[in-house]
Parts: structure tokens; C-alpha cells; sequence
């Protein structure tokens, strides 16, 4: 949009100076010919009198004397000659034969006609003529050569004046187009920029109000209060989640010891009811667990400096954490690679969101599937990867991996809340990292975690 509104702008400035500019130097070019006309037309008429005078006494003298100095004090040649085409006067090297065509034309008493307005790169010389005597009688002819160059100079450096008030105009144009651009335009790019930090999941996102025309400071106005109403509402959203599951814990925990003291009680044909039910209890508080890791991974990180972990140290304490429970499932936990390098993350989030990776691909891969992990330190970054060999997931199915509550058919009747994933994203994107689901070649699943270090933080 910059670009555009610049190019109109400057386009504008173009035609506007163009147009003022271009009349100035026809007109300019036209007054410093007419000049030169006038002159040399002057020039003609008082030889001419001094012709006709000459010719009427019969004493050429001082026609011819006159007509010497003119040449030398102008070098531009003359040609003089009687009604019967005989060269009175010839000064300047020209010769009545070289001008024979306009004698000619001035003994037909036909006046020299108009000039062509000159330019600077306009050349040759300008021949002018006129009959000597009156409008009745022709008694001579008279021819000028004159120059054009001083003419084509003097329009020249006008010329250059011209152009130069022109570029200082379009230079002052330029300048008014970029701070009138800017003046409108940031305003636009700071809206911009809080809407894309609002689609981020960034909360009370706010712009200038006292910046741009009144209208865009009217726009920035109310979305800084749209941004705090958003972030009101999704505040009350998590703290409902948050204090839901933490009172619903009480009464679960005494669900929990009544289910418990009925053990003793229960009737061996009520045995797989009492067991559904504690499976029925335990995904309960599963489920309270999660929301409660939800609700904490919703909340804003806060603006105190994060200690950075040493992700490798990290990963590698959660690989043998899991081991036992990858062997009792059948599993193959392997380390892939594990450079050291620092993550922008805390060392318990960071562990949190590799508990809920392993536990997934431990979980879904399926017996003899193998399970690995890679730590790589990367230029300002760290990526982990937690990837498997089991049936992995459809390309429908993965763009909906990390939704709230989500899990896959065929792994409904499975313990897990769905909220696993939803939680490892948020801990990651709450820190700028990003977090990739992806298939594995052949066959499985795939999670990427870039996670920004100190320097990218």
C-alpha cells in the first residue's frame, strides 16, 4: 500500500510540475525568438531607409560604410542590391548569389515570413529580408544572415532555470509525498501489527491512539478496547476453567475414597462394574489435571527475564524418565541425536511438554514401534523432535492433532482427555517457539518443537 499511495502521490507531483514547467519553456523559447526577430527586423527597416535614401541621392557611401560596421561589430553578414538585382553592398563574405532566392522573394515586395521558435540545440543561422522602398515602388532588396547562437544559449540557460525549479519542486513533492505517506500509513502498519499480535495469541495488544488523521486515531481507539475486551473475556475464560477443575478436585478426591472403601463390599458379579467405575474416576481426574495445565498454559507469560535450560540435559532426563514405560509397552526409546544447546523456556515447561510427547507416541505407536528423539542446536534456535514408526496419522487427522479436546476414532475408548497437545502448544507458542505435527516417512508420526534461545528471545 505504501508503494501505491507513493506512486499516485509522485505521479500527481509529475503531471502537476510537468504541466506548469512545459508552457513556461515554449513561452520562454518563443519571447527570446520573437526577441531575435524583432531585432534583426529592425536592423532591416533602418537599412532600408538608408537604402532607399542612398538610391534616391545616387550616393552609396555611407549605406556602404554603415553597413561595414554593422558586420564588424556584429559578424553578421549583409547583401544589398538595386531594383535590377546589381550588389550594392555585399559585407561578411555573402554574395547576392548565394541569397538569390530571397532577393528574389524581396523584390516581389513579399515580406520575410514567421520563425520557428528555437531550441537549445536548435543550429544553422536565420535569413531574414525586405524590399527597399515604399509599398508602391521596390528600388532594392535587402538580406541578413544572422546567428542564433546567443539566442539558443540565452534559451538555454533559461531552459536549465526552469528545470532546475522543476526538480527543486518534485525533490519538495517527493519529501511531502513520503512524511504524508508515513503520517498515514504507520498508523495502518501498527494496526496491522496488533491485529496479527491479537491473532498470535498476544493479550491487551495496544497502538498509538495519538498518531495519523483522526479517523485511523478513532480506528486505533477501538481496537484497543476490542483488544481488552478479548483479553477480558479469554481471562475469564481461563480463570473458569482454572477454578472449575480446582474445586471440582475436592469432591473427586472424596469420589475417590468412597469408590475406594467399597472394594471390600462389592459382590464378585459387580467386580467389572467397580472396575469401570475406578477407570471412569481416573480419567476424571485425568481429565481435572489437564485443565488445570490448560488453564495455566493460557496465562500470559509474565515480562520477567526466563532462565534459559539446557534443553539437551533436559531431554535426556525425560528419555529415561519414560524408558521403563516405553519397555512395558513394547517400545524401542531411542536417542537420535542430542546437541547441546539452551532453549528460551523453563526447565518444568519444557519437561511438561516432552511428558505429553512420549506419553502420546508411547501410547499410540504400538508394540515394537520405535520411538526417538533429537535435540539440535540451530543459529539463535532449538528444534526437538519426537518422532515414531507407528500407523501415525491422516493429513485430516494431524490438522486437528492440536485442537482442544480431539482425539482420533480409533483411539476413543483409550485413556487421555484429548488436551495433551493443546497444552505442549501453548507452553511453546507462549514463548515464540512453534510447534509441528507432521507424517514420518514411512510410516508414523512426527512432532517438531522450535524453540527460540537467549539471543532470539
Amino acid at each position: 500500500m505504501r508503494k501505491r499511495l507513493l506512486l499516485v502521490l509522485l505521479t500527481f507531483s509529475v503531471l502537476a510540475v510537468a504541466g506548469f514547467a512545459a508552457p513556461l519553456l515554449r513561452a520562454t523559447a518563443a519571447e527570446r525568438t520573437q526577441q531575435l526577430v524583432l531585432a534583426r527586423t529592425a536592423d532591416l527597416d533602418r537599412f532600408a531607409a538608408l537604402a532607399d535614401h542612398a538610391f534616391s541621392a545616387g550616393d552609396t557611401t555611407q549605406l556602404i560604410a554603415e553597413a561595414g560596421r554593422y558586420t564588424e561589430l556584429y559578424g553578421e553578414p549583409l547583401v544589398v542590391v538595386d531594383a535590377n538585382r546589381a550588389p550594392v553592398v555585399e559585407t561578411g563574405g555573402m554574395r547576392a548569389a548565394e541569397v538569390a532566392d530571397s532577393i528574389d522573394k524581396a523584390l516581389r515586395n513579399e515580406l520575410a515570413g514567421p520563425v520557428p521558435w528555437l531550441r537549445p540545440w536548435s543550429g544553422g543561422e536565420l535569413v531574414r529580408y525586405r524590399p527597399v522602398g515604399d509599398g508602391m515602388r521596390v528600388t532594392g532588396a535587402i538580406v541578413l544572415r544572422a546567428s542564433v547562437q546567443h539566442a539558443t544559449q540565452d534559451i538555454a540557460g533559461r531552459w536549465a532555470l526552469i528545470a532546475a525549479g522543476a526538480l527543486s519542486a518534485l525533490a519538495v513533492c517527493g519529501v511531502l509525498a513520503l512524511v504524508l505517506g508515513r503520517w498515514i500509513l504507520r498508523p495502518l502498519a501498527e494496526l496491522r501489527a496488533g491485529v496479527r499480535a491479537v491473532g498470535a495469541g498476544s493479550r491487551r495488544s495496544r497502538v498509538p491512539e495519538d498518531a495519523g488523521p483522526p479517523e485511523l486515531r478513532g480506528l486505533a481507539v477501538s481496537f484497543n478496547r476490542m483488544s481488552e475486551a478479548v483479553a477480558d473475556a479469554e481471562e475469564q475464560q481461563r480463570r473458569l476453567v482454572a477454578d472449575a477443575s480446582h474445586q471440582l478436585r475436592n469432591p473427586m478426591a472424596a469420589l475417590r475414597l468412597r469408590v475406594d472403601a467399597l472394594e471390600r463390599r462389592i459382590m464378585p458379579e459387580g467386580t467389572q462394574t467397580y472396575r469401570s467405575t475406578l477407570d471412569e474416576v481416573d480419567r476424571l481426574e485425568s481429565l481435572l489435571d489437564r485443565l488445570l495445565d490448560l488453564a495455566t498454559a493460557d496465562r500470559e507469560p509474565a515480562e520477567s527475564a526466563v532462565e534459559p535450560c539446557e534443553a539437551d540435559i533436559v531431554v535426556a532426563d525425560r528419555i529415561e524418565a519414560w524408558r521403563s514405560a516405553a519397555e512395558a509397552a513394547g517400545i524401542r526409546l531411542a536417542e537420535a541425536r542430542l546437541d547441546p544447546t539452551e532453549a528460551d523456556l523453563p526447565a518444568d515447561d519444557l519437561a511438561q511438554v516432552l511428558d505429553i510427547l512420549l506419553d502420546n507416541a508411547i501410547k499410540y505407536a504400538g508394540q515394537g514401534a520405535t520411538v526417538s528423539v533429537t535435540c539440535e542446536a540451530g543459529p539463535g534456535s532449538c528444534a526437538l523432535t519426537v518422532s515414531d514408526t507407528g500407523p501415525g496419522l491422516s493429513g485430516k487427522e494431524i490438522s486437528l492433532a492440536a485442537r482442544r479436546f480431539w482425539r482420533a476414532g480409533r483411539h476413543r475408548g483409550s485413556r487421555g482427555s484429548g488436551l495433551g497437545l493443546a497444552i505442549a502448544d501453548r507452553l511453546v507458542t507462549a514463548r515464540g517457539g512453534s510447534l509441528r505435527i507432521e507424517p514420518a516417512q514411512p510410516h508414523g508420526l512426527s512432532v517438531r518443537l522450535e524453540l527460540p534461545s537467549r539471543e532470539d528471545a
